[in-house]
C-alpha cells in the first residue's frame, strides 16, 4: 500500500468513506498539527479573508511536501536507532541459540523474529542442507531435493552468527536438525502384482 502523504487539498478519506477529512493528533506533536490548529483559529476568529486564503494557497503546497519528506526522514532515523541498539544488544549474545518465527521470506533468505522482538536474517547461502527455491506466490522457500518448505509463520531454531554494524543487521544461521519446516508427504509406490499365471515358455 502506498504511504500516505500530507496534501493541501481536501481529498476525503477512502477508508472512512468520508468526503471531508482533516488529519491532526492530540496532543500536538507534529508541524502539520500546528498548521491545522492555526488555520482553525483563524477561521474561528474570522481572520480567513481573501488575502489570507490566497497566502495560504501559495505556501501550503510546499509546506505539505516538506512535512511529508521530513516525516519520512524522521521515521528512517527512528528505525536506524532501533536497529543499532538491537545490534549492540545481540553482539553480546553471539553463538547463543533461540527459537524464533519466520517473519519474512525473500529470494535472498529468511527474516526470523525472536521472542524478544529482535529480528535477524538467515542468508540463503546458510541453508546448506539443500538448494532452496523462492516461491513468491506462497511466501516460502522450497528445498529442490528434500522438499522441505520454510514458510512465513513457521517456527525455526537459530544460532546468532554475528552482527553487521554497517548494515545494522543481526545475522542468524539455522540449526537444520531443529527446523520445524513442513515436508510434503512422498507418494508411496505400490508394488505391481505379478500375474498368478506365468506364461509357459515351452508353449508353442
Amino acid at each position: 500500500m502506498k504511504k500516505a502523504r500530507y496534501y493541501e487539498q481536501n481529498l476525503g478519506h477512502f477508508g472512512l468513506a468520508a468526503s471531508d477529512y482533516c488529519h491532526f493528533t492530540s496532543p500536538i506533536r507534529r508541524y502539520p498539527d500546528l498548521m491545522i490548529h492555526r488555520i482553525i483559529k483563524m477561521a474561528l476568529r474570522g481572520e480567513l479573508d481573501d488575502k489570507r486564503i490566497i497566502s495560504l494557497s501559495q505556501t501550503l503546497p510546499q509546506t505539505a511536501v516538506q512535512c511529508s519528506e521530513r516525516e519520512k526522514l524522521a521515521m528512517d532515523a527512528e528505525r536506524a536507532v532501533d536497529d543499532l541498539e538491537k545490534c549492540k544488544f545481540m553482539d553480546d549474545h553471539i553463538d547463543e541459540k533461540y527459537d524464533g518465527v519466520i517473519s519474512g521470506v525473500t529470494s535472498f533468505g529468511l527474516f526470523v523474529e525472536l521472542p524478544n522482538t529482535i529480528e535477524g536474517m538467515i542468508k540463503l547461502t546458510s541453508l546448506s542442507d539443500d538448494y532452496y527455491i523462492f516461491d513468491e506466490k506462497h511466501y516460502r522457500l522450497v528445498g529442490r531435493s528434500n522438499g522441505r518448505t520454510l514458510s512465513l509463520g513457521d517456527e525455526i531454531k537459530i544460532k546468532v552468527a554475528g552482527v553487521d554494524m554497517d548494515a545494522l543487521r543481526v545475522e542468524f544461521v539455522p540449526l537444520l536438525d531443529k527446523i520445524k519446516g513442513r515436508r510434503p508427504k512422498q507418494p508411496q509406490l505400490k508394488e505391481k502384482r505379478r500375474s498368478a499365471r506365468q506364461p509357459d515358455a515351452r508353449k508353442r
